[in-house]
Order: structure tokens, then sequence, then C-alpha cells
């Protein structure tokens, strides 16, 4: 029997009113009646199947919201309640896809209604309940395993709370030049070279030079500084003295004004294996951290070297995060990290931080590559140059 346009609204208007009472076995029948004439459009099935997730009818539920994401794939209602209906047939590793697309298609919407609020922050919830539950089977079947998560070592751990969804790959994303091959390492092991006993056993001298420049201020500046001729790359600290630099050595050359100042940073400096880089290198510096001072998340420009941290001055609660890693910054201990990963850093005390920072060739480049880079990286400080 054919069902006229009129008598489809009419249906449709007493299904919602079914559903606005509660009676979605009401509701049902109508909505059913509509999608079967082949005229309804994306909002009556995802009402027949609001009708047949009432009745926890799941399965009927599922298909009309399976014909809504044929028209709609991120209709984040339906997308929601597919996840929802998974998480009643305790089918979790299934409802998770489900809810994490609902948040993601969510996202692509300026504003959502009040009701759909409700249910996202239910999905949130339920997200971190199966990421839960998930982690503690694998604990257990580590455990039952005999498998010894500290024995197995951090990557392993890291590896595990990336499966169990804690936390997220972190991956070299440096802003300006990419290397191949290097392996993602976010924090190298001071041990693995020969300097840092060394330099650690000068720190007292170092940190005398950082106190008496911290006196006076002088040569001192925003770490972030916008460049007068280019557009600025978006940060938090953008010419803000809350983080602020005394550089030694600036684009290759030493600043003899400010190096002057600090003869036991300079010959301690002398001893590493900075690179030398025309126009660029090295790079070394005193980093000072203003109390309750958060650098917030951010990739370095290369993935070629290694940034390295001698803390002088550390007050408690200061931390540097790089990737899924967080140490603890204690004075004198060296922290070696590739910083093209994204890191971010605290200073949560009510005193100031300071650190000195340089930095080194990453030990995984060959001479051979170090010549080249080093030739690269040359041309194109002279290119900038040249054009400037």
């Amino acid at each position: 029997m054919t069902t006229d346009r009129a008598q489809l609204q009419t249906l449709a208007q007493q299904g919602v009113a079914a559903l606005q009472r509660g009676d979605a076995a009401a509701a049902r029948p109508c909505f059913e009646t509509i999608t079967a004439s082949g005229q309804a459009n994306v909002q009556m099935w995802l009402l027949l199947a609001q009708s047949c997730d009432m009745l926890d009818d799941r399965l009927a539920a599922r298909a009309a919201l399976g014909r809504v994401l044929q028209e709609d794939g991120n209709n984040p209602y339906a997308l929601v309640m597919m996840a929802e209906t998974l998480t009643r047939d305790g089918d979790d590793r299934a409802a998770i896809g489900w809810y994490s697309q609902a948040l993601n298609a969510a996202a692509l919407y300026p504003q959502l209604p009040p009701d759909l609020l409700q249910r996202l922050q239910r999905a949130e919830a339920e997200v971190a309940a199966i990421q839960g539950r998930f982690a503690a089977a694998m604990n257990r079947a580590l455990a039952s395993a005999g498998v010894d998560e500290a024995a197995a070592g951090e990557r392993f751990g890291e590896a595990l709370t990336i499966l169990t969804g804690r936390t997220r790959p972190y991956l070299q994303e440096p802003t300006n030049f990419y290397f191949p091959g290097l392996p993602q390492r976010a924090f190298y092991d001071p041990a693995e070279f020969a300097w840092t006993a060394a330099l650690e056993a000068q720190m007292p001298a170092i940190r005398a030079e950082a106190e008496a420049v911290l006196a006076d201020r002088a040569g001192v500046a925003p770490y972030v500084e916008a460049p007068p001729d280019r557009p600025a790359k978006a940060h938090s600290l953008m010419n803000d003295p809350r983080w602020s630099a005394f550089h030694l050595f600036q684009a290759g050359q030493p600043l003899e004004t400010n190096a002057s100042r600090c003869p036991a940073t300079m010959a301690a400096l002398a001893n590493l294996p900075l690179p030398h880089i025309a126009g660029r290198s090295p790079m070394a510096l005193f980093s000072i951290l203003a109390p309750g001072t958060h650098i917030k998340p951010h990739s370095g420009m290369l993935n070629t070297r290694l940034i390295c941290h001698l803390p002088l001055i550390v007050p408690p609660d200061c931390r540097l995060r790089v990737g899924n890693h967080t140490r603890t910054v204690e004075a004198g201990k060296m922290l070696i990290f590739d910083d093209s990963i994204e890191h971010e850093a605290w200073n949560e005390s009510d005193a100031v931080r300071v650190i000195l920072l340089f930095e080194i060739w990453r030990p995984e480049l060959t001479a051979a590559e170090r010549a080249g880079l080093t030739a690269l990286f040359e041309s194109v400080a002279k290119y900038d140059q040249d054009q400037g």
C-alpha cells in the first residue's frame, strides 16, 4: 500500500509525540512505516534507531544507525548510540572505536545541543572505563605469564601504555628540518656520553656565574622573540620575559660581552662536542624560567641534534616532559633529550629556575653525515643572509 506524503508527516508527528512521552513501543511502528516507504530521510532513520534503542532492541537499533551513517558518516548522535548499544552487549573493543569516532566527529561542530553534550560526557567516561578494564586485563595476563614489567624495561612499559590507550606515540616532528632513519628516543642516559661527569663536576663554578647574571639581569632577553622581518611562529611565551635567555653563543658566535662574564662556563663549553656550523652553531645559553611558568608543548627545529640541560639553580617542583617521559629537574644532574619530540617544562615553585642549555650532534650520525649536514646548514644560513 502506498503511503502519501501527508500520511507520512502525520506518522512522523505521532512518532515524535510518542517518543516525547517515553512510549517507544508506540513510536517504533510509526517510524518503521516511514522507513519502509522508501521516503525516509536521515532524521527518520535516527528516530527509528532511538525507538529501538529505548526498547533495548540493539540489533534493530544498529541496523537503523547503519542507515544513518551511510548518509551521514559523522553524525555524532548515531555514532554515540552505536557505541552505547555495544557497551550494553559487553563488547568493549568495538564500543571504544565508536565512542572515539563520536568524540572526534563532535569536535567538528561549533555548538552541540545539551542532550548530546551529556551523552558525549558519558562517552568520555566510558572510554576511560574501557581503557581501565583493558589495562587491568593486560596486567593480569602479563602477571599470569610471569612477565615482570619492570624487568621488561621502560620501552615495554611505554608500549603497554600506548596499547591500553593511556597515552599515544610521540615521534620526531621537527619544525624546520627532518633527517630520516634516526631512532625515536625521548631521553638519553647521560652516562652514554664520556664528557657528562666532568661537566657536572664543574656545576658549582658555572652556577656562581649564573647567579651573578641573575643579580643584575644585564644581557637577559626573552627566550622566544618575534623575528623583525618574518612571520612569527605561534608561541605562548613569545617576547615574554618569564622565559628568558642569557646567550653565550648565538648563531655560531660567542657574544663577547656575555661570554666575558662567564669564563668558567665558557671553559667548560670548550671541552664539549658542540656542533660548529657557520651562522648556526654552537648555541649555548642560560635558560631562565620564572616562578609559576609553564612552557607549553612544542617541538624543536631539527632532529639532527640533542638538547642538553645542566640544571644550575633548581627549586622544587620543576619538571620536563619529552613525549611520554617526564623527569624531575635536579640541580647538577644532566638531562639530554631530543627536542624534535613534543616537550614541555614547568616551574611550579615560587623561585627562579636556571639551566645551562646547549646542543650536541646526535650520536647516531656518522662523520660523513655530520660533514654533509654542516655544509647543508651553512648553505641555508648563507642563502638566508643573501636574501636578507
